[in-house]
């Protein structure tokens, strides 16, 4: 799972997943693998319940960096950032 969460942080190729975490083309089956039968759905709805269970809920400000074409536009940046959600206490 680390080399998943790797992968998926820092948008690096597959072929550069370090080689701490397994071989890269394991850990990019893997991660179809378990898309294809639901496992990261059932993942964020367990921790959703867990979360509200609790009463805890911690949802952290993450950016997402994309080419400027990504965006559909135009523009003198190369990068665009978007953020996904705010932290929310309670």
């Amino acid at each position: 799972m680390n080399g998943i969460l790797w992968r998926l942080r820092c948008g690096a190729p597959w072929r550069d997943v370090p080689a701490k975490y397994g071989s890269w083309n394991t850990i990019y089956r893997r991660l179809r693998r378990w898309s294809e039968a639901g496992v990261w759905e059932t993942v964020a709805v367990t921790l959703a319940e867990i979360m509200v269970d609790s009463g805890h809920y911690g949802i952290d400000s993450t950016t997402v960096r994309a080419h400027v074409l990504a965006a559909g536009g135009k523009g003198d940046s190369l990068t665009c950032s978007w953020p996904l959600a705010g932290r929310i206490h309670q």
